[in-house]
């Protein structure tokens, strides 16, 4: 039995998730970016990121957890490295800003490392990779989150799914653009499952609670995500949780609050790196090498049941010319979510198309 979908415009769906913030009395120049952000992570395909995450994040403002208003401030700079603090602030807000003087400060030096504590969850980590790299950057993103997966080895949850995002300067939306979780999929993909009413998800997503593996939803949203390649993914885990929690001087695993953790702020750490390319090498000649590279790598002959070779941001770069196109397919159970959410808020849904 094939899911049933609502389609909707990216603009309408922007202007619903602005609407919702609104109604939750953020101010409206960051309900505006915060609704970009998730929208645009829907055009991408990259739903678990979308408009979705509106539930929480509208729960957790109305409990008093997030200061809408909140921008941050610079805790210390010197040459490249900046500490700076959200304040509690929203994540996109925090993000925005830190991602600025990421930019500057790498044009400045060559390179720069800001790294933040005392946010709120920022989205996609593309966005603010991407933001870097049209600054003519090389981008790099991360923070940590709910702490959510075990440690390899374990069977209590210590980290979250920290993700790790890198863009390149130049035609930032169309070249090489990696993000990634550090578990097999991202929470968002089992909460997008579980919405939709879907009782099974795949082999190797997730454990139950007691650490077993487990392809049944709903005992995978009481459980914790499966880190990516067992003890490398918990590495690659820690050292995100280094980057952006211990060198902040920010909460870490347990300190930090989140989806499952709503009754406090949620005060994860973000990381941003600018590299500026021009230190090294012309960009043109930096971009033609690029070129040549995927070029290589594309060539490759496809393996059995593949009919070409994709490299990372690809997929993504089709699914926004298609739902550009043709609108944003969400499930029933997402949307029907978010209809609750918008409730609380007074915000009015737009008309949508089932099918």
């Amino acid at each position: 039995m094939r899911e049933s979908l609502i389609v909707i415009s990216h603009e309408p769906l922007r202007e619903f998730a602005q609407a919702m913030l609104l109604g939750a009395k953020v101010p409206e120049d960051k309900a505006r970016l915060v609704a970009e952000s998730l929208v645009e992570a829907n055009l991408r395909g990259v739903d678990s990121h979308g408009v979705q995450l509106l539930n929480f994040y509208i729960d957790h403002i109305l409990m008093g957890c997030v200061d809408v208003h909140a921008e941050g401030h610079v805790v210390s700079e010197s040459g490249g490295a900046m500490v700076y603090s959200g304040d509690n602030g929203l994540g996109q807000v925090v993000a925005h800003a830190a991602c600025e003087h990421a930019i500057r400060l790498a044009k400045a030096h060559g390179v720069s490392l800001v790294t933040v504590r005392e946010a709120n969850h920022f989205g996609a980590a593309a966005f603010w990779s991407q933001k870097i790299a049209r600054g003519g950057l090389i981008g790099i993103s991360m923070c940590n989150a709910t702490p959510l997966v075990p440690p390899w080895q374990g069977r209590e949850p210590r980290f979250g799914t920290n993700p790790i995002c890198m863009a390149l300067p130049g035609a930032a939306d169309r070249s090489w653009l990696l993000d990634m979780a550090t578990t097999t999929v991202a929470m968002g993909k089992i909460f997008k499952a579980h919405f939709s009413g879907q009782p099974e998800i795949p082999p190797g997503w997730a454990m139950d609670s007691q650490g077993v593996p487990t392809t049944r939803t709903e005992e995978a949203i009481k459980g914790m995500p499966m880190p990516l390649g067992g003890y490398k993914g918990s590495g690659l885990a820690f050292m995100v949780e280094i980057l952006v929690a211990v060198l902040s001087g920010g909460a870490m695993s347990t300190e930090v609050g989140g989806i499952r953790i709503r009754s406090r702020p949620m005060r994860c750490g973000f990381a941003f790196f600018g590299v500026d390319v021009s230190r090294y090498l012309p960009i043109e000649e930096f971009q033609a090498r690029m070129d040549r590279l995927i070029e290589l790598v594309k060539n490759t002959p496809p393996a059995p049941g593949y009919h070409e070779v994709l490299v990372a941001g690809e997929p993504e770069w089709r699914n926004k010319e298609e739902r550009l196109r043709n609108g944003i397919p969400l499930s029933k159970g997402v949307w029907e979510e978010l209809i609750k959410t918008a409730s609380k808020v007074n915000a009015v849904p737009p008309a949508v198309v089932e099918r």
